[in-house]
């Protein structure tokens, strides 16, 4: 596309933008990292109306040029010119939100400043139209000297005006009238607004209701554990008919192609390591995009950042910033974007603490693992006729982690020598209803990057893992199954007594050496390892979960608890270390979090197993 329009969209956070690019670019967007550095670069393509094709950079929002974090300086460099990757934009789209022009228009100003090829996009106007505020667009054009569209992004509206706009190129570097008001940019701001905007009604009456509950010191901790209580029940109840028709379908195939292939070996690979070790995790697929899919409504809503609010005070009681509370939101998604949305915590001292606890938060990655082990012990009934017990069982897990990752954060506050307050200072957006479309792509790229994962290092790690337990082949007259013989029987029969005392067999502990690559791949190396292990082929064609249950595997109830609890606690996978090297720079942080989490591991699980051992036997 070297012919292609260049344009790039700037603009605050909560202005819309996203959503702007969701409309404009639909699915033909792809997500990078710019080069050197975590920060996320997402470039779509769309045609407008005359045929002519559109590349658009969406850029991290930012509220100044006056960068304080890595996302911002990403903006700036590229506003600026200075990333030679991105090369020369023929325009900037600067996005605003109608309703808070005044805090908006002075990153407008500036850009205004610096010369650049613009067009205002004045999104939000059907808010701004409902709190009675009336904007006079031809007016504000000709004070900032830049062409303006109205548009309302949710609802795909202005969208064929501002691809006119573009079709036309109504941009171009400001003239403006703004070197004739005097006095700084807030007085300048302050002098446009009172020329071009007329409040009718001043309030917010349905943000003003909503806060008043979600705000409230008892109202709002409620709504927020009850929301989160309805999201893990949600996990379990609205996703187990698609497992099961995952689980049939995988079932099927495997049973199909082993017919039409003779040999042993190329039969075992193909069955047992490639379509074991794919369904056993792809069948986790619709929890984790219900998962994503109430975190999406939760931030297009514009909840989060008062749920931030709301827990300020308690969360800097651990040592915490209100801010934390986005990236460990997001750590329940994947811990590698938790980490790096630390990025927007301005205080180094408080990022660093947020780094160190994000792996507690359960992330999407674990809930197989739980899903697995929770449908093998915890029987699928209801409690008080309402609640499904193996949901609660998973809220639990959740909330072990959260309290667990306050616990750590409390304790690393006493180690600080700096104990002073930083304020929270964020702004609070609109409530809005959730935009579709955005919430759409969101999940339609989780799954893609799951199904990568799958199709990636999963595939890999699945016969990587078959070979390990395949070879060395067993002995003529062999007393054992072949996979005691193998190189993988071997390192788990030499891991065995080190995590003997927190229930984990030699299968176990094979298991938990790919893990470290890829969470999901625990249950694909599970089905694997045991259905290599297996005495006849009748056990390996009920499913993993009805052999653990049925006690075939030899797992106690102990044992299952205990592996619950290992993963509440156990270190994330590579790709999460390396990004806190990435962030941090410090091969010291890495060893630190590695130790710490290992060491609650073991000793968590230690307790688990031996308490239920006692009391369950």
């Amino acid at each position: 596309m070297s012919d292609a329009l260049r344009i790039a969209l700037v603009g605050n956070p909560n202005c819309g933008k996203t959503s702007l690019f969701n409309h404009l670019t639909g699915t033909r967007q792809k997500v990078a990292n710019y080069a050197g550095v975590t920060v996320e670069r997402k470039v779509g393509q769309f045609v407008l109306p005359s045929g002519k094709p559109v590349r658009v950079l969406d850029l991290p929002g930012t509220y100044s040029l006056n960068a304080t974090s890595p996302d911002e300086e990403i903006t700036r460099d590229v506003v600026q010119g200075k990333i030679a990757e991105e090369g020369h934009q023929d325009a900037f789209l600067c996005v605003v939100d109608a309703t808070n022009l005044k805090l908006h228009l002075g990153l407008v100003m500036e850009m205004i400043a610096l010369g650049r090829p613009m067009l205002l996009v004045l999104n939000m106007m059907d808010e701004a139209r409902r709190r009675g505020m009336q904007v006079n667009t031809q007016k504000l054009s000709e004070r900032l000297g830049i062409p303006v569209v109205e548009t309302v992004a949710v609802r795909n509206a202005g969208i064929e005006s501002l691809m006119s706009a573009l079709d036309q190129e109504k941009f171009a570097a400001p003239h403006t009238e703004l070197s004739g008001l005097t006095g700084d940019t807030h007085q300048k701001i302050d002098t446009i607004l009172n020329d071009v905007v007329h409040f009718v009604d001043h309030e917010d009456k349905r943000s003003d209701f909503l806060d008043k509950i979600f705000l409230h010191p008892v109202l709002g901790l409620v709504s927020l554990a009850v929301m989160m209580f309805i999201i893990f029940q949600a996990v379990f109840a609205w996703a187990a008919p698609f497992m099961d028709g995952i689980e049939t379908f995988f079932g099927w195939l495997g049973e199909f192609i082993g017919q039409h292939i003779s040999h042993p070996l190329l039969n075992s690979l193909v069955v047992d390591g490639i379509i074991a070790g794919a369904g056993g995790v792809v069948v986790f697929l619709p929890q984790i995009l219900i998962l994503f899919f109430f975190i999406l409504v939760l931030e297009e809503s514009g909840y989060l950042p008062r749920a931030a609010f709301l827990l300020d005070k308690l969360m800097f009681k651990a040592g915490l910033s209100g801010r934390a509370f986005i990236p460990l939101l997001s750590s329940f998604a994947c811990a590698v974007p938790g980490v790096m949305a630390t990025r927007s915590i301005s205080d180094p001292r408080d990022r660093l603490v947020t780094i160190l606890v994000a792996p507690l938060m359960t992330c999407s990655a674990r809930l197989p693992v739980y899903a697995l082990l929770i449908s093998a012990f915890i029987p699928a009934k209801m409690v008080w006729g309402v609640f499904n017990l193996q949901g609660l069982v998973l809220f639990a897990l959740y909330m072990a982690g959260i309290v667990s990752a306050l616990i750590v954060a409390t304790i690393l506050k006493f180690f600080q020598k700096d104990k002073s307050q930083h304020a929270l200072l964020m702004e609070l957006p609109s409530y809005r209803f959730p935009d579709i479309k955005s919430i759409w792509i969101g999940l339609l790229d989780r799954a893609k990057i799951f199904m990568k994962r799958v199709g990636g290092i999963i595939f890999a790690l699945s016969i990587l893992l078959w070979f390990l337990c395949t070879f060395p082949q067993a002995p003529e007259n062999a007393a054992l199954p072949a996979i005691d013989y193998s190189f993988a029987g071997m390192l788990g029969h030499l891991m065995q007594p080190i995590f003997a005392p927190i229930g984990f067999n030699w299968q176990i502990c094979i298991a938990l050496i790919p893990a470290m690559a890829a969470r999901e791949v625990v249950v694909a190396a599970l089905g694997t390892v045991y259905a290599l292990s297996a005495a006849d082929d009748d056990a390996v064609a009920q499913g993993l979960s009805t052999l653990i249950s049925s006690g075939d595997l030899g797992w106690s109830l102990a044992t299952g608890l205990s592996l619950l609890v290992w993963f509440v606690y156990a270190p994330h996978c590579l790709a999460t270390l390396a990004t806190v090297k990435r962030e941090t720079g410090s091969w010291k942080t890495v060893g630190f979090m590695t130790v710490y989490l290992f060491g609650l591991a073991y000793f968590m699980a230690f307790l688990t197993y031996q308490i239920a051992s006692h009391y369950f036997g």
